[in-house]
């Protein structure tokens, strides 16, 4: 929401990967980093040959862990560990999926981000009570890649918040309870 003002967060979309009695994991989709996936590649000695790949620029997922990659996907391939998500979406955090992708045997579709959002069990469900976010569920995994794999991350949160009808103008920054 537009009141958000936790740096981490603010303007962001976050991709739900995991939602259950132990809290939630996410991957925000919309915030690309100055590392490229070509310096990310050199960093962990996997050579990329794909010149325009090369070029893409790594996203920042969420502020826990970091360090750690997470390659969020169309489910094409088998990789050590990759959990899915939804309709033909995955998500992968072993590094053999950035050995596939070097080689051109990757996903299609994919998506690199350094880190991840999580909250504990309850937290998450406190925070949308609390108007602190806005969420939308894709009407189909058409929608849904469309948004995450053929929009620019400049225009992801625009593109969310159609799927409600909303346009952002109309959001106010100050939240309340009827």
């Amino acid at each position: 929401m537009p009141g958000m003002t936790d740096p981490f967060f603010s303007k962001s979309v976050t991709f739900i990967c995991t939602h259950n009695q132990d809290g939630a994991m996410g991957v925000i989709v919309n915030r690309p980093t100055d590392i490229t996936y070509e310096t990310l590649f050199e960093k962990i000695k996997v050579d990329l040959n794909d010149a325009a790949l090369a070029q893409n620029h790594v996203l920042y997922g969420g502020p826990v862990q970091p360090e750690r990659g997470f390659v969020l996907h169309e489910h094409s391939g088998v990789w050590d560990s990759t959990m899915s998500i939804a309709e033909n979406t995955a998500l992968t955090t072993s590094k053999d999926i950035l050995e596939s992708v070097a080689i051109g045997a990757g996903p299609e579709k994919m998506l690199l981000a350094l880190g991840y959002a999580g909250w504990t069990a309850g937290q998450l469900e406190q925070e949308i009570a609390e108007n602190a976010w806005l969420s939308v569920q894709a009407k189909d995994g058409e929608t849904l890649h469309k948004i995450l794999y053929g929009t620019k991350a400049e225009d992801k949160l625009n593109a969310s918040l159609a799927l409600l009808g909303i346009n952002p103008a109309m959001l106010s920054d100050v939240a309340g309870h009827a």
